[in-house]
């Protein structure tokens, strides 16, 4: 085998770094986004209002949901274009009423809604004329589902967001192709400017024409990390319609300029269950969690593994614990009906949060950082306890400073005995009966 001379090596060294250094660039240029951004009194408004809300509806509704395998389908099941295309064609739901949903979420306690207007398998579920694949035009139904939620959250006052899938498996120009929609029979070759233009034209309608706007909840960024997304012209483009709407994008990694809350998907704040979780850092923006009742997003017929009312307000009570809202996903059946199972459950949060909400809505995570027996939230010279798991007589906060005037078992008002040392906050939960889902005590400083 030949060697290299020391002059060979000296200029392979160089043009390795050189190679290295204009990947970079282009990396720093492919990932472009605003280097500096104001956020407007509006949108600093809104960020108060969301963290104030705490608890939200997510809701995975599409064309998918006919074939009743959740709403990555399309991909898991390697079903072409041509092929997929024909189940616009059965999506008539004849039960689907917007007022019964938000009714719904609202008597789940919930503030907002956020609803996917697009996701991966690119059917729109709103009427645009950018594309003939949409609900109102590829469909029996003909009608704009969006619109019908829209003037149905307004009448009622709730807020909604709208949830935008990045990545496609039906559009010709998403191309070069991702991590995901291989099988899906498209030609090998498009033009991504093009389909930047098309995200970018149905973003403004979504903006424009469905009134005033939560949030625009990002998906899929992750299928083409590598690709020049244009979210600097994105984020800018959102925030020109609406200044107060809020962005958020399910990348998994930390904020990037011009994103107004972080959103954990299946996962609380800094933990990672979830492999795409792993690394992921916590900002200082508002933060949501979102997470199912079963273990699916869209319809899922044979999804049988339904969290139980206390595992899913123990789930709320931890979110707010960490300082972070809970997006609780439904995912509608193709006749508009949310199961019943759903139902029992957001019903059965709703009740809770009617006697403990206080302790909750308005609320940041609490002095004290989350233990294996609960958490913590508090307002203005409120502290609440919340106890979890436990089964100890005396409860011991380390490091509590705030001087302490009383403590109570809230809401029946009972007090509990304490002692304030240097090292912390001393309860005795001497006769005091443990609920099974929260123990919540409220301790009032001064």
């Amino acid at each position: 085998m030949a060697t290299k001379t020391q002059g060979g090596l000296k200029w392979e060294l160089i043009f390795s770094l050189l190679f290295i250094l204009l990947n970079s660039f282009s990396s720093i240029s492919v990932q472009s986004s605003p280097q500096s951004y104001e956020p407007t009194p509006e949108n600093l408004k809104a960020r108060q209002w969301f963290q104030d809300a705490k608890f939200g509806l997510f809701v995975h509704w599409g064309i998918y949901s006919i074939l009743g395998d959740g709403e990555w389908v399309m991909n898991t099941q390697g079903i072409p274009v041509k092929t997929y295309e024909k189940l616009a064609s059965f999506f008539y739901p004849v039960y689907y009423n917007p007022a019964e949903w938000v009714s719904l979420a609202k008597k789940a306690g919930m503030k907002y809604i956020v609803i996917t207007s697009r996701h991966h398998d690119g059917f729109s579920m709103f009427d645009t004329k950018y594309s003939d694949y949409n609900v109102v035009k590829a469909t029996p139904y003909g009608r704009d589902v969006l619109k019908m939620l829209a003037e149905e959250c307004r009448k009622q006052g709730i807020k909604l967001g709208l949830y935008y899938s990045l990545l496609d498996w039906h559009h010709p120009d998403y191309f070069p192709r991702g991590a995901t929609g291989h099988r899906t029979g498209r030609p090998d070759h498009g033009n991504w400017e093009n389909y930047i233009q098309f995200m970018k034209n149905q973003l403004r309608e979504l903006l424009t024409n469905y009134g005033q706007i939560l949030c625009i909840w990002l998906d899929g960024y992750w299928d083409r990390r590598e690709a020049n997304w244009h979210l600097d012209e994105i984020y800018h483009l959102i925030h020109s319609w609406q200044p107060s709407t809020l962005v958020g994008n399910n990348h998994h990694q930390k904020p990037f300029p011009g994103e107004d809350f972080q959103m954990f998907e299946k996962d609380l704040p800094g933990h990672s269950t979830k492999e795409f979780n792993v690394g992921q850092e916590v900002s200082n923006l508002p933060l949501e969690m979102c997470e199912t009742i079963n273990r699916s997003w869209g319809f899922n017929l044979q999804d049988r593994g339904f969290k139980s009312p206390r595992e899913l307000i123990q789930l709320l009570v931890k979110a707010a614990g960490y300082n972070t809202n809970l997006l609780l996903n439904v995912g509608p059946m193709p006749n508009g009906r949310i199961q019943r199972e759903c139902v029992v459950r957001l019903e059965a949060i709703g009740k809770w949060l009617q006697k403990y909400g206080e302790s909750i809505y308005g609320t940041r995570g609490g002095p004290l950082a989350p233990r294996g027996w609960g958490v913590t939230t508090q307002k203005g010279k409120t502290v609440f306890v919340h106890i979890l798991n436990y089964q100890d007589k005396a409860l011991f906060l380390p490091g509590f400073k705030r001087r302490v005037r009383q403590a109570t078992l809230f809401p029946e008002g009972t007090k509990i005995r304490f002692k304030q040392l240097k090292e912390g906050l001393l309860l005795d939960l001497t006769g005091v009966k443990l609920n099974e889902i929260d123990t919540v005590i409220k301790v009032s400083v001064k």
